[in-house]
């Protein structure tokens, strides 16, 4: 295991092999795990080797752009499903107005990648 993952306890090691997922009570822990989310997000980001001379070509874009709206897609769909879960047992209105939002965002974000997706073609048969 890297050193850059001294951060986590066993227990969170252990879950992640078994393939569980932890809920954090402690506002610290959920600060904590955000900012690593969006670090390994960067870094990933960074180290995935990509340069911007690969996408020399709107078709080329096409693929990723629809591999992320279909991700983009499906978490929303589940997005959708926690907050159903969210109504149906009362949970906080703090709650569940997040949820709406995420929601909200998120098929505001599909309805763009799928734009996006169009004019990758659109952008191909103008010679682009």
């Amino acid at each position: 295991m890297p050193l850059t993952r001294t951060r986590q306890t066993l227990k969170d090691v252990a879950a992640a092999c078994l393939g569980w997922r932890r809920a954090y009570t402690d506002a610290t822990e959920v600060a904590a795990v955000l900012n690593a989310q969006t670090e390994t997000a960067y870094r990933q980001a960074t180290n995935s080797g990509l340069v911007i001379g690969q996408h020399d070509s709107a078709l080329v874009m096409q693929p990723d752009v629809l591999d992320i709206r279909s991700r983009v897609l499906a978490d929303v769909l589940h997005l959708e499903n926690l907050l159903d879960g969210a109504r149906t047992h009362g949970m906080p209105t703090e709650l569940i107005q997040h949820l709406e939002a995420a929601v909200r965002h998120g098929l505001e974000l599909s309805t763009l990648l799928a734009d996006t997706t169009r004019s990758t073609a659109e952008a191909h048969l103008a010679g682009h």
